[in-house]
């Protein structure tokens, strides 16, 4: 895991996202450069190039919160693009290749019946890199625990679980995998991944109306450091294929929440 992107919002919960991602890029000896997109409506008889002054402006908005934190020994670089946030996050990556985005809960300041704003629900449900989702104002701590929970065993793309094994080797995590079964388990599913299946310490399963709801009832039992879900276009996102919001009555976590990408 080499670079890490942190795209932050005008929110004051910005820095300890921005914390928490340089604590955690200490330990994985990686690179993380802070993100911030802009858009502009375009307006008749504009002569001078407003382009490079937001963008300048956007840049000393985001060093501002750089400034505020402690920057360790981690390298640190400040990116601000003119477009919508995964347009830009799609460019980033192709330029340097991006490994995992850590983004706060809810950048923007949203209204706190809100479990994920806008920007982190497009993040996960437009872009196949992996997403670490930070709740408000959490200190980074070791990450000793981690409980992932999956409907299906299969995960079909390469490399999909590497970010898992990074962190898991860095960290020396043990990681508790549970199974949730809904009415829509099919045999098939029952069948766990074998390199899913080798990073697992203790697996359960049980039956569950969603991943939520067996998420939630085994949370306090595992009491993990971070959990862990697949995005899936039936799973525990679904809700994200309609919007890019889920309210905290749906779910909610106070830890984080890493979403793996690639499983169909």
């Amino acid at each position: 895991m080499k670079n890490i992107l942190v795209p932050i919002g005008s929110s004051s919960n910005a820095k300890y996202t921005l914390q928490y991602a340089i604590d955690f890029a200490q330990v994985m000896q990686a690179n993380v450069f802070v993100f911030r997109s802009f858009s502009l409506a375009p307006k008749a008889g504009t002569i001078i190039n407003i382009d490079s002054i937001v963008a300048r402006e956007q840049v000393a908005n985001v060093k501002e919160v750089v400034d505020l934190i402690d920057q360790k020994d981690v390298t640190i670089k400040i990116i601000s693009a003119k477009g919508g946030v995964v347009d830009s996050i799609d460019a980033i990556h192709k330029e340097l290749g991006i490994d995992l985005i850590i983004v706060g809960q809810r950048p923007n300041d949203l209204q706190e019946s809100y479990f994920l704003g806008r920007t982190p629900g497009s993040i996960v449900k437009q872009t196949d890199i992996p997403v670490l989702i930070i709740p408000e104002a959490y200190a980074f701590k070791s990450i000793s625990k981690i409980l992932t929970a999956v409907k299906s065993g299969i995960v079909s793309k390469k490399n999909a679980i590497l970010p898992l094994q990074e962190i898991m080797q860095t960290f020396e995590s043990a990681m508790h995998l549970l199974q949730v079964k809904t009415k829509d388990f099919a045999p098939e599913d029952a069948e766990i991944n074998s390199d899913l299946k080798a990073l697992m310490s203790s697996y359960s399963s049980t039956e569950n109306g969603t991943l939520f709801q067996g998420v939630l009832e085994h949370l306090n039992k595992h009491n993990p450091d971070v959990i862990c879900v697949f995005r899936r276009k039936r799973g525990f996102f679904k809700k994200l294929w309609e919007q890019n919001t889920i309210k905290k009555i749906d779910f909610e976590s106070r830890v984080p929440l890493l979403v793996l990408k690639g499983a169909k």
